[in-house]
């Protein structure tokens, strides 16, 4: 079984990793298993380099793209061209995709116009805002894809609740388990103290990064605004891109009690969400990480895909109005430890290769 996997941003190297992990370990003890992996470059720098790979022991890509940095049309556009041209040349029994990135859309339009099985990991999830170009990208995938691993049953009642049951063709659904657990689980016995710079007790990990926010200048000052007063009792560390830093240092905002620092890498990353008090992000995966490590979270966004993890009382939508956000952090209280069986058990990534070795 030869597989081509379409990757393009930093969280889906981590989530796939999982896969890459186990396809290797399965190659090993001489099972037919080959995957080829793209990287588009929709998002790179420089905690993408070699050392990232090596650190995170996750494979190297085979294709490098260089596609980033443009608008969504052209973007995808480019990829969809240069993904099409390997597919022709590698000629894969699966191409496989996770998420919800412009990456992805382009990976399953290039496989579906050349009919080329589609495996989208991450499937049936919705926010149920079309404003989001996530939520296009996930949706479109789905609609082309031949098997789809959902994480959760929510995303399973969603597949259904919009008819997968009558697609031509009728795709297979399936409930996997969440990779991201899978990694979670493996990373956390590798995290690693940031070393550049001070992390006092109990502090509150904080993450901005979607156009929602960091686009929408009212939200965005209100959301620091409720930062700079929670960090008058608590450290916040607010690791950031160099595009939302530079919105933040041109003085308009009061950082004043933020210790905002360059971004971090993912077992750093790992570290600071076990050992914090609170995390606070608009990251879809940083809100089940928290979930992972009994971390509460004050997800800074109206709506979240992680439903279940509103559920369960560990995770609360607090949008971006400041009142609400200060609110809410001072009133939190911790749930009784969760039962991650909402998200599977761990072992997503073998559950995964077994149906598409079933399915060829």
């Amino acid at each position: 079984m030869k597989i081509v996997t379409i990757l393009g941003a930093r969280p889906q190297f981590i989530k796939a990793g999982s896969v890459s992990r186990e396809i290797l370990r399965q190659a090993a003890s001489g099972k037919d298993i080959k995957e080829v992996i793209v990287h588009t470059g929709q998002h790179y720098d420089t905690n993408m380099s070699d050392v990232f790979f090596e650190e995170m022991n996750i494979p190297k890509p085979d294709f490098f793209l260089g596609v980033g940095g443009k608008t969504h049309g052209a973007m995808t556009g480019q990829m969809l061209e240069k993904i099409e041209n390997i597919l022709l040349d590698e000629k894969p029994d699966w191409v496989l995709v996770y998420g919800d990135t412009n990456s992805t859309l382009a990976g399953a339009l290039a496989a579906s116009k050349l009919h080329i099985k589609i495996a989208h990991i991450e499937a049936g999830l919705r926010s149920f805002n079309m404003q989001m170009p996530e939520e296009v990208n996930r949706i479109l995938t789905d609609r082309v894809s031949s098997v789809l691993f959902c994480p959760t049953q929510i995303a399973v009642d969603n597949l259904e609740n919009e008819g997968v049951q009558h697609w031509l063709p009728s795709p297979k659904v399936v409930r996997s388990g969440d990779v991201m657990l899978d990694g979670a689980l493996f990373y956390r016995g590798s995290s690693q103290k940031p070393l550049n710079f001070n992390v006092m007790s109990e502090y509150v990990l904080c993450t901005i990064h979607r156009a929602e926010n960091t686009n929408a200048p009212q939200r965005l000052e209100s959301i620091i605004s409720a930062l700079n007063e929670i960090a008058g009792d608590r450290q916040v560390i607010l690791p950031l891109h160099p595009r939302t830093k530079k919105l933040l240092i041109d003085g308009r905002f009061d950082t004043s009690n933020l210790t905002i620092v360059d971004p971090v890498g993912y077992l750093n990353m790992v570290w600071l969400i076990d050992n914090s008090l609170l995390v606070m992000t608009d990251s879809g995966g940083l809100q089940k990480e928290a979930f992972f490590f009994n971390k509460h979270c004050l997800t800074l966004r109206d709506e979240t895909e992680w439903v279940e993890t509103v559920a369960s009382g560990w995770n609360q939508l607090v949008g971006a109005n400041k009142a609400d956000i200060v609110s809410a952090f001072e009133s939190r209280r911790t749930p009784s430890m969760n039962e991650i069986s909402p998200y599977g058990d761990g072992n997503a990534a073998s559950k995964i290769l077994n149906i598409l070795k079933s399915a060829i």
